[in-house]
């Protein structure tokens, strides 16, 4: 099962340039949590921190009850056992083929026979679509292979918790709706506790349990999903349109002058670029293929998200409610469409697919989430859009 992270009061700077301050937010055990920002807003740095690469300023990172700030590099070498990262680059050994990429990882931290290795790596590259592409080298494949490759390298242990630095890039959609799946089909596995940093707005819709947002150095909000996607605070609301005007800029903070002259172009009825999607309907989340063990995560959320409703704001409630009710039709119609499968295969007709009608499962039709029932999992959450851990 996959472990709790708690980050209090984390604040990181390169000399005098602060990365982002005081945040607070907890990764509750088995969910799936995604982070959103704008580019150089230090989400790839924030990944670094919660495994001990980059050690902040101020603030405590508690993995498993560990706080990796303050423990002795032995310890840190165990906790970061419990790992696997997908990191943006896939960062591959450049000189080793791609099945001993995948390998390294248990070569390194167990004593399994090479036959068994062999098993566990073409396992993994399967999963991803590279079982032909073991003997390549990093250099001989394009940039998306790469990061599958690196993905298959961050699964291979079966870790507690998966961090993936945007898994979808260099990936084309369909190859992306793939890893989507995939993410959500390994939470059921092995309730992994699992932090996706993405721009994909589709994966943030769809994918995690939770989402929370950098911007400005600080995080603006975390919580469940349905929070981030109905918030009205203008950066987040700007961010899942994708339009230019609003806060947020080329640079991260957008002077005055050039916000007023966007505003203006604004009241002429100029338009900003961004779709015009009413985020305020909640897309059903994804939930695993058929076949799949039923998320546990997904209870424990959904008991949590249920004690902490009348906190949250209107709008999001009545989103939460709608999403909660359409995955429960979603999870019983495709309950009676496994059934049917079941039954034709039993007659000697199975080989139809079973007539759920949403073609396995894949990614269009899904399920809530879960965690400990707790509501203090959400400290960062703060309504109106204030600084997460600024009470």
């Amino acid at each position: 099962m996959g472990v709790e992270v708690s980050v209090e009061g984390l604040t990181k700077s390169f000399g005098s340039q602060n990365i982002w301050r005081d945040v607070t937010l907890t990764l509750p055990e088995g969910e799936v949590s995604a982070l959103l920002g704008p580019s150089g807003t230090g989400k790839s740095v924030f990944l670094k921190a919660l495994i001990g690469l980059l050690h902040p300023e101020q603030g405590s990172v508690i993995v498993d009850g560990t706080d990796i700030t303050k423990c002795s590099s032995k310890e840190l070498y165990e906790i970061r056992k419990l790992f696997g990262v997908l990191f943006q680059d896939g960062a591959l050994f450049g000189s080793m083929s791609l099945f001993d990429n995948t390998a390294f990882p248990l070569r390194e931290h167990t004593k399994k026979s090479e036959s068994d290795i062999r098993s566990i790596v073409m396992e993994k590259l399967d999963l991803v679509g590279l079982s032909d592409a073991g003997d390549k080298l990093p250099g001989e494949i394009s940039g998306g292979m790469r990061k599958r490759a690196g993905l298959a390298r961050a699964l291979v242990l079966d870790p507690q918790i998966i961090l993936c630095d945007e898994p979808d890039s260099g990936l084309d959609p369909v190859r992306t709706a793939y890893i989507s799946q995939l993410l959500i089909d390994i939470n059921a596995e092995i309730d992994a506790t699992i932090l996706i940093v993405t721009h994909n707005i589709n994966i943030a819709r769809t994918i995690p349990d939770n989402i929370g947002m950098l911007f400005r150095k600080e995080l603006v909000m975390f919580g469940p999903r349905e929070v981030l996607l109905t918030s009205e605070e203008p950066a987040v609301k700007q961010f899942l349109s994708g339009d230019r005007f609003g806060p947020i800029g080329m640079s991260e903070e957008k002077d005055d002058a050039t916000a007023a002259q966007e505003k203006e172009l604004e009241d002429a009825g100029i338009g900003g670029g961004g779709t015009k999607d009413d985020f305020s309907e909640i897309i059903p989340q994804v939930q695993p293929n058929p076949g799949m063990p039923e998320r546990k995560a997904s209870a424990r959320h959904r008991e949590r998200v249920e004690e902490m409703l009348h906190e949250l704001p209107e709008n999001a409630q009545q989103a939460i409610r709608e999403s909660q009710s359409q995955e429960d039709e979603i999870r019983r119609a495709n309950a009676e469409g496994m059934d049917r499968q079941n039954n034709k295969g039993g007659n000697g007709n199975g080989n139809n697919g079973g007539g759920n009608g949403n073609n396995g499962g894949v990614n269009t039709e899904k399920q809530y989430a879960g965690s400990n029932d707790n509501t203090e999992q959400f400290p960062a959450y703060r309504a109106g859009g204030n600084p997460a851990g600024n009470s």
